[in-house]
């Protein structure tokens, strides 16, 4: 699932390689975004999305989401883990209050202005800040029991609570990737298929053999 104001086409360079590796791969626009800019951006709606992607699998998908995304797949996860295989947070290692609220927007911003993405819909920052108040991550990352990977670039202004993180879910693994900013699978998409790749391995040297990661 990607960030504010961007759409599915930042993970093509995910979903080509996991195809060509014969991983089934679903990216996904979040309401207000992409194909469905029309719509208004909610919790609940993004919710939904992810529900149906992962309904349209016949095993437990891998989920993966980058910024809003990362959220909006945490938030998934603490309510139906039981429809997972694991989750991969991406630019999300940040409660979302105060000073690393404006940090998250100015994020957005600036990733929306380099990839040109988001056209005049700039509503959705609104909705997206009004969906997350009040919401914590690190609650849904202590009640869930799925195996969690989390990727940061270095330069990401959102790892501010990478820490926290990993002592709220024990055994999460943390990968900071050298020279990348916040939109780490597009600034270094080779670190970040990587990950995927070995989060796919290890699901599957445990039984999990999850065949279709959903990339959302």
């Amino acid at each position: 699932m990607h960030g504010t104001r961007t759409s599915s086409a930042i993970w093509q360079q995910q979903v080509d390689a996991l195809n060509v590796s014969g991983h089934p791969t679903l990216a996904l626009d979040l309401p207000g975004h992409g194909t469905r800019s029309h719509e208004r951006f909610s919790l609940d709606g993004a919710l939904a999305a992810i529900d149906d992607a992962v309904a349209s699998f016949s095993v437990a998908p891998l989920l993966v989401g980058l910024s809003l995304g990362g959220y909006a797949c945490l938030a998934y996860a603490g309510k139906h883990q039981h429809k997972l295989a694991g989750v991969v947070l991406a630019g999300c290692s940040t409660e979302i209050k105060g000073k690393p609220l404006h940090a998250y927007r100015r994020a957005s911003t600036l990733v929306t202005r380099a990839f040109r993405l988001g056209g005049g819909t700039w509503h959705v920052v609104t909705d997206m800040l009004s969906a997350l108040a009040g919401y914590s991550p690190l609650a849904d990352l202590r009640r869930t029991h799925l195996p969690v990977w989390l990727v940061n670039g270095r330069r990401d202004p959102l790892r501010l609570d990478e820490r926290r993180y990993l002592t709220a879910r024990p055994g999460t693994r943390l990968t900071v990737v050298p020279g990348a900013g916040h939109d780490v699978n597009s600034h270094a998409p080779t670190a970040f298929n990587r990950v995927l790749f070995d989060a796919l391995h290890e699901l599957r040297h445990h039984g999990a053999a999850p065949v279709a990661p959903v990339t959302l």
